[in-house]
């Protein structure tokens, strides 16, 4: 076998393999476990589909699975099954990021406004724009691109568990959001902007671990699939990001 492919191994196989989808009509699909791993690899490698590795079996099979998966909505599923926070998800971090996007990742079929397609846009460096909250161990809990120009921190609480503390840094320093997050039952842990007239307290210790959250940026952008975006629509770049989460976290 040659060496530097990706492997799920009997213990990573053995967490994911419950939650694939069963009982689908159709022919009988080819090996799940070497599939899936095709894919991971193609999302670590960055490399093009058609440059797959011949030990994955045809690019043709893993592309298709991974868009048919994505399209039905099977890896964020599979993510929020194996995601699920535990008794340490009182404490969220919550920033944004920019990834390149490559000029391959435009130009799709379609409604130039659909909404599997946009590449969402900060009109001064043409880069999307993607918006997480992470655990405290720094494991991401949800995901969304606002495709705006200002931080849409509230887009994000929507889709976040529940929490006690949120920490973001001083560009989610709102008070629309800052009374968002307390309407939730949480404690909003954001250092003031320096223009801001009434002044917040917060807490400068618990503000240090604010750092989980640029470390799962780092993770994540491990998988250079992840780092550039070559997908043209949105919704396999986010199946994308929920197993390259997966990998970084729930499986090792």
């Amino acid at each position: 076998m040659r060496a530097g492919l990706f492997w799920l191994n009997d213990r990573q196989w053995a967490r994911i393999e419950p939650h694939l989808p069963r009982g689908l009509t159709g022919p009988d699909r080819d090996d799940d476990r070497r599939i899936v791993s095709g894919i991971i690899h193609m999302l670590q490698s960055g490399a093009r589909w058609r440059d797959c590795p011949r030990e994955y079996g045809p690019y043709t099979t893993i592309y298709n699975r991974f868009n048919r998966w994505a399209k039905r909505g099977r890896w964020c599923a599979i993510f929020e099954a194996l995601a699920k926070p535990g008794e340490d998800g009182v404490v969220l971090s919550l920033d944004s990021t920019s990834i390149k996007a490559h000029r391959c990742a435009s130009g799709g079929k379609g409604e130039a406004q659909s909404s599997n397609r946009p590449l969402a846009r900060r009109p001064h460096d043409k880069n999307p724009c993607a918006e997480r909250s992470a655990l405290p161990a720094g494991r991401p809990a949800s995901d969304s691109r606002p495709g705006c120009r200002y931080r849409c921190g509230s887009d994000v609480l929507a889709l976040a568990p529940p929490m006690s503390v949120l920490l973001a840094d001083k560009g989610y320093d709102g008070d629309k959001l800052r009374g968002e997050i307390i309407r939730r039952g949480a404690k909003p842990v954001i250092p003031n902007k320096s223009n801001r007239v009434v002044i917040h307290r917060f807490n400068k210790r618990a503000y240090k671990g604010r750092n989980v959250i640029e470390r799962c940026f780092c993770r994540l952008k491990d998988f250079r699939r992840i780092a550039t975006r070559y997908d043209k629509l949105a919704r396999n770049f986010l199946a994308a990001v929920h197993l390259a989460a997966l990998v970084a976290y729930w499986l090792n």
